[in-house]
């Protein structure tokens, strides 16, 4: 870490400490010493002429995946020989090929180990859910932004690309791993044994309900903590020495890392964003979670 610039602000707290750089991450990631990243958490702009303050998300597509293959290379020389950089990417319907084109300009520098599904929105049919689910109605949770259209359907997911340097780092599935709904299938596995099996690739994660989008969520494209949180502990917590978002904006994945008590990077070029992405993990760093 010795040849990055001053970060804007830096916090120790309980072992682990937390800089926050505002500038532009392609200058930064130049200077952060190879391999010294364990995890990367981030989401980029996804150039769907989202209104950001200081970022133009509607440049040309040609140029935008230049750029995603420019900050992933970069990126790529940062990971540890066996990191991993989870890409969190949303799509429009009237667009709906940008999150696999920002996969493809990601494969020139990393492997695609596993892609997770990032669930916001779902409904479950009673008579679907079993009798152990004990689900007196039909049940439908999250949220999602409604659509108006005669032609596409409302948009409930967004892709979380899981690359790695080889495609072969070791994860820890049982980390973020759901009980068996039938107990039976204990007996039955001896990889059941523990009671917990993998999660899979479908992750349900609801936002949490805001009263005031300008005050609760001063930014147009964020991810609640809980997503970069169980992406850290799918990596294995005890293979990270320090994480990473070069697109820090409201900071939950520095949020996730306060929580998790884990060193952590984040880069921002909006003062704004970067200002409350440092008081959501100061606040949760002083136990107001």
């Amino acid at each position: 870490m010795s040849r990055l610039p001053q970060p804007e602000i830096s916090i120790r707290a309980h072992g682990a400490t937390y800089r926050f750089y505002l500038g532009d991450c392609l200058e930064i990631f130049d200077r952060l010493t190879p391999t010294s990243i364990d995890v990367i958490v981030t989401s980029p702009p996804y150039n769907l002429s989202i209104q950001y303050r200081t970022y133009d998300d509607s440049i040309p597509r040609g140029e935008y995946l230049r750029w995603t293959g420019e900050w992933v290379r970069r990126a790529a020389a940062a990971l540890a020989p066996d990191g991993s950089l989870f890409l969190n990417v949303g799509a429009k319907p009237t667009d709906p090929w940008t999150a696999l084109d920002v996969a493809q300009a990601a494969r020139q520098h990393l492997r695609l180990q596993n892609t997770i599904h990032w669930i916001k929105s779902i409904a479950i049919e009673r008579a679907l859910a079993g009798s152990r689910a004990r689900l007196d109605e039909d049940l439908a949770v999250g949220h999602y932004k409604p659509i108006n259209s005669r032609r596409f359907l409302h948009d409930c997911h967004e892709f979380v690309f899981h690359f790695t340097p080889r495609g072969a780092t070791p994860i820890d599935r049982r980390a973020i791993g759901v009980r068996y709904q039938d107990p039976s299938n204990v007996g039955r596995w001896r990889a059941a044994a523990s009671g917990v099996r993998c999660r899979g690739n479908t992750w349900f994660i609801p936002y949490e309900t805001i009263q005031n989008r300008e005050k609760d969520r001063p930014h147009p494209a964020t991810f609640p903590p809980r997503l970069p949180e169980m992406c850290l502990r799918l990596h294995g917590l005890d293979r990270i020495r320090l994480v990473a978002d070069p697109f820090l904006g409201l900071g939950s994945t520095a949020v996730a890392c306060a929580q998790l008590g884990v060193s952590f990077v984040g880069i921002e070029m909006d003062k704004r964003y970067l200002n409350e992405a440092v008081g959501r993990t100061r606040k949760v760093l002083n136990g107001h979670p």
